[in-house]
């Protein structure tokens, strides 16, 4: 498969969502069952909060775009789905106090995650859970009281992660940030659920969630910016001392890349548009995709150091990010190629001339050519630099539609706006 002639809403429907109608829709319980090895083995029935919200969000968005006609399936089926899932996040997931279990057994019983039996061990499985309820919400089959019960639980879990990134005292398993440096991970994933929630209901907590991730990701009182004209950081050091450390070195070229089209999003969810972000955005994107491809094999590397190449830096020693960022760098993750995909394309849209037609070229041959499964089994989501499957857990140990079935979805409103403005 190549990029040549590519429909990404003919793959959504007849590659990627057949898979999933079969394997991994849970319309019994509600959710979705993920837990699948590289080979497509179901090993384990627990449902992890960090994949059941953003299933909970993708079916709305299928759903909505079958009513729209943009998707020829049963969008029926997908708003149940959406629905079923917001209510088993909301009433299984969700715990007092704004947070969520990190992850529940099949039905929904919350299980010990942390290491002394702690339930809620991640902010980011609390905003993904924020994400399904906005999704969901926007559902005109959702009935009352229900999506009222549902709004009010998104503004609380979303203020309560809010509070606790303010303060730096969110738990972000599975990988915990050291103290002393600030993650671009956390106000990214603000931004995005928050942008979501204000796009539904257009709720205070959203807005204020939006304000400060901004805040946090370009500088704002009292607050040192994660992205600059020049750089960004993955992990911020809150120390000078720190700033040849491999935490602060690395870099994560698509999440950069992901994050530059979320921006673009907010803008338009909060009333604005891509023309109040910085005018060196597009800059920065290039250098994310000039730092990250690998000319020797293709593809993006998962880490890079800020200068190119190998990660390197000084190292504290026993962090499991640092022995993550050593240990897997030069892999070939679906994740960051699909996002890259769709931000190359809307990054051409907003910023022609810049070379980011050739880079979306590049990038979809590479990734169509890689990650899709020659028998139909959706696709291999971890290779290795050179390109094959690799069996091993990134993250979570899950096999998730998330980053895939999104890209589809936007690359097929594009293509739809496209058409239609041609007509």
């Amino acid at each position: 498969m190549t990029g040549s002639g590519f429909s990404p809403g003919a793959h959504l429907q007849d590659t990627i969502l057949p898979w999933w109608d079969s394997n991994g829709a849970d319309d019994l319980h509600g959710g979705v069952l993920t837990c699948y090895s590289n080979a497509g083995v179901l090993e384990s029935s627990d449902k992890y909060t960090w994949s059941q919200g953003r299933w909970a969000w993708l079916c709305a968005e299928i759903a909505a775009d079958a009513r729209s006609g943009m998707l020829k399936v049963d969008g029926d089926k997908w708003s149940r789905r959406a629905l079923q899932t917001s209510e088993f996040v909301r009433t299984h997931s969700v715990l007092e106090g704004g947070l969520t279990a990190f992850r529940t057994d099949q039905t929904g019983v919350p299980l010990p995650s942390g290491p002394n039996s702690e339930l809620a061990t991640s902010v980011f499985a609390d905003l993904f859970a924020v994400l399904g309820l906005a999704g969901a919400a926007t559902d005109p089959a959702y009935p009352e009281p229900a999506r009222s019960a549902a709004s009010v639980t998104a503004d609380e879990v979303l203020a309560s992660s809010l509070a606790r990134i303010r303060s730096r005292t969110a738990l972000t398993a599975p990988y915990p940030v050291r103290p002393g440096f600030c993650d671009l991970a956390g106000p990214m994933t603000l931004l995005h659920a928050g942008s979501e929630l204000y796009k539904s209901t257009g709720s205070e907590a959203a807005r204020n969630a939006v304000a400060f991730a901004l805040g946090q990701l370009f500088g704002g009182p009292g607050q040192a910016p994660m992205l600059q004209e020049k750089q960004w950081w993955e992990f911020r050091p809150d120390s000078v001392q720190d700033e040849d450390s491999l935490l602060a070195r690395h870099r994560t070229p698509g999440h950069l890349l992901e994050l530059l089209w979320m921006l673009i999003h907010s803008q338009e969810a909060i009333g604005g548009s891509a023309a109040a972000l910085p005018d060196w955005l597009p800059g920065l994107a290039l250098r994310a995709l000039e730092l990250g491809w690998d000319e020797e094999h293709g593809g993006l590397l998962r880490y890079v150091d800020k200068d190119g190449g190998v990660p390197s830096g000084a190292l504290f020693g026993g962090d499991p990010y640092e022995e993550l960022v050593q240990s897997t760098w030069s892999t070939k993750l679906w994740w960051v190629h699909a996002e890259a995909m769709y931000a190359t394309k809307l990054l051409a849209r907003h910023y022609g001339g810049c070379g980011f037609e050739e880079w979306n070229a590049k990038v979809t041959d590479y990734t169509l050519a890689t990650f899709p499964d020659p028998g139909g089994q959706e696709w291999t989501q971890i290779r290795d630099r050179q390109g094959a499957p690799l069996d091993m857990v990134v993250a979570l140990p899950v096999k998730d539609p998330f980053h895939i079935a999104r890209t589809l979805l936007f690359l097929n409103r594009l293509e739809k706006d496209d058409l239609h403005a041609a007509q």
